[in-house]
C-alpha cells in the first residue's frame, strides 16, 4: 500500500523497496523522502539512473493509486504522468537545471477512467554529496489558474528562431500548448533554409542571433514568403523595432503565457 504523508521512515516497510535498509541510504535520500512523506502536497521521487519511484499518499490519492504496490519500485512500463508527459525536461533536470511548468495537463486513471487534470509541475534536483544529481522531486500543486485554451486565431506553423537553448525550449512548449506547429533553429541562416523548404504562418524570432540579426532575417524571410507574419522578442526596449521598413510585433522579455497568446490572438 502507498504510505501515509506524516508517517517518518522508520515506520515505512522497505522489505520490497530496491533501496535497502534506510541506514545505508545515503543523506540526500534520507531527507528528500522525510520531507515528501510529511507533506500534504502530491510528490515523486526518481532516485538514481535505475529510477526507482517514490511517492507520497497524497501523489497516490491525486493518481487513483492509493492501494498500490508501496513506493521504492523501479518505474514501470507505463510511467506516471508527471514523467511521461515531457522526457526532455527530466533530461534537463538531470543536467541540473530546476523546472517549473504552471498549468500543465495530465491524464491520471481515477475512478475507473482517465481523467484530465492541471497542475503546476515543479521538478528540483536533488544532489548528493559530492554534488552530483542523484534524483529527481517532483511537486504537484494546484494549477495557479485555468489551462490556456489554443488560440482562437487556429493552428499556426511558426518558426522559432533563438540561440539560447532554454528560452528556446520554453517558448516551444508554450506555442505547442496552445496547439501550434513548432520548427526552431539557433540562427538567422538556419531559419532561412527551413523557409526555402516550407510555408509558415509566423516567424517568432530573437533581435540578437548570431550572425545575421533577427530584423535582417525578417526582412530576407518576408521577400520568400510576403505573407508570414513577424513577431520580435528582446531584451531590449521596443525601440529597436519601431522603425522598421516592414510590419512586425515587438515583444520585450521576460513575458508571460497570456501576454504570447494575447501577441499570437491579435495576429488573426
Amino acid at each position: 500500500m502507498a504510505h501515509t504523508a506524516g508517517e517518518s521512515m522508520a515506520t515505512q516497510d522497505w522489505s520490497r523497496s530496491e533501496l535497502g535498509p534506510p541506514e545505508d541510504w545515503p543523506p540526500a535520500l534520507r531527507l528528500t523522502l522525510d520531507i515528501m512523506l510529511n507533506t500534504p502536497l502530491p510528490m515523486l521521487l526518481m532516485w538514481g539512473r535505475q529510477q526507482v519511484m517514490l511517492y507520497n499518499q497524497a501523489y497516490a490519492i491525486s493518481a487513483g493509486s492509493a492501494s498500490a504496490s508501496p513506493p521504492g519500485g523501479a518505474i514501470p512500463v507505463v510511467p506516471p504522468a508527471p514523467w511521461s508527459w515531457n522526457p526532455q525536461a527530466i533530461e534537463q533536470c538531470w543536467a541540473g537545471q530546476s523546472l517549473v511548468f504552471p498549468r500543465q495537463a495530465l491524464k491520471l486513471w481515477r475512478d475507473g477512467r482517465v481523467l484530465e487534470t492541471n497542475f503546476d509541475l515543479h521538478y528540483t534536483p536533488v544532489r548528493d554529496a559530492g554534488g552530483a544529481v542523484a534524483g529527481i522531486l517532483c511537486a504537484l500543486a494546484p494549477a495557479s489558474a485555468p489551462a490556456v485554451p489554443a488560440a482562437s486565431a487556429g493552428r499556426l506553423r511558426i518558426l522559432v528562431v533563438e540561440d539560447n537553448q532554454d528560452a528556446q525550449y520554453l517558448v516551444c512548449e508554450m506555442l505547442r500548448a496552445f496547439g501550434h506547429e513548432v520548427s526552431a533553429v539557433a540562427n538567422g541562416e538556419a531559419a532561412l533554409e527551413l523557409l526555402a523548404g516550407a510555408p509558415f504562418d509566423v516567424l517568432f524570432s530573437d533581435v540578437s542571433l548570431p550572425g545575421m540579426s533577427g530584423v535582417e532575417l525578417a526582412r530576407v524571410a518576408l521577400q520568400r514568403q510576403p505573407r508570414l507574419r513577424i513577431v520580435f522578442a528582446s531584451g531590449y526596449s521596443a525601440s529597436l523595432t519601431s522603425h522598421l521598413d516592414f510590419p512586425a510585433v515587438s515583444m520585450q522579455k521576460p513575458y508571460d503565457i497570456e501576454q504570447l497568446q494575447q501577441v499570437l490572438h491579435n495576429l488573426g
